[in-house]
């Protein structure tokens, strides 16, 4: 399990904080993950990598709360796209 500090800073003055900062664990290296698809997606660098991160740790969140009622109906869609991304890498 990889374990990572999350860190996100607002750029614009009247964001309603400033920073917040949280950790997160998940089964892959998030890091790795983001070099493997860089430049396999019709994204620029910024956008793969909000992408990669924030497609990590909404699956991961998944994964971690199965039973939870607020994610059952995403789960086979989810699951589907995955497999979907996958083969597209």
């Amino acid at each position: 399990m990889y374990r990572y500090r999350i860190t996100v800073e607002a750029l614009t003055e009247n964001a309603a904080m400033h920073q917040m900062s949280f950790e997160a664990a998940n089964h892959d290296d998030i890091m790795a993950v983001v070099q493997r698809i860089d430049g396999k997606l019709a994204l620029d660098e910024d956008a793969t990598r909000a992408f990669a991160v924030g497609l990590k740790l909404f699956g991961e969140t998944i994964l971690q709360n199965r039973d939870n009622l607020l994610f059952q109906q995403i789960r086979p869609a989810f699951g589907d796209f995955m497999r979907s991304l996958k083969q597209q890498l």
